[in-house]
């Protein structure tokens, strides 16, 4: 079991509000660091927290949801120990904790299905780091 960090901003509110279950329901413990609605609301007041906690490995993973998902993503990748992978399909999703070791998903509630964010969810979840020749590369993010 892990623990996941989840948020967003208002436009993801409700797929936020319908992963916490399915997350659950994959074994998982879910850790809500909001919105608690659909009111407007800034997203960087929800994905700073999120990111450190998923920094501070107090949350195993972060999967963000906002408008767009760029905003999001772009929050939590200012993070130091932060690589959050904005994905539109499933494929990018593995391809992102594969490849990048990525900790953290954004996905954008106003362009996506929610069955294919699911979707996204379950594989970015399940799969592992291949390590290797893509350790080498994710060693040279940081700044």
């Amino acid at each position: 079991m892990m623990k996941i960090a989840i948020g967003g901003d208002h436009a993801g509110y409700q797929y936020k509000e319908s992963l916490k279950p399915f997350i659950e329901g994959l074994g998982h413990e879910v850790k809500d660091f909001g919105p608690y609605s659909d009111e407007s609301a800034d997203y960087p007041d929800f994905v700073h927290p999120l990111s450190r906690a998923v920094e501070d490995k107090e949350c195993d993973f972060g999967v963000l949801i906002c408008g767009s998902g760029n905003g999001v993503a772009i929050t939590a990748n200012k993070h130091q120990d932060i690589r959050a992978a904005l994905c539109w399909q499933v494929e990018l999703a593995a391809l992102a904790r594969q490849h990048n070791n990525a900790n953290v998903l954004c996905m954008a509630a106003r362009f996506t299905e929610l069955d294919l964010v699911k979707e996204m969810t379950k594989t970015f979840l399940s799969t592992d780091f291949e390590g290797g020749r893509h350790q080498r590369r994710v060693s040279k993010i940081h700044c």
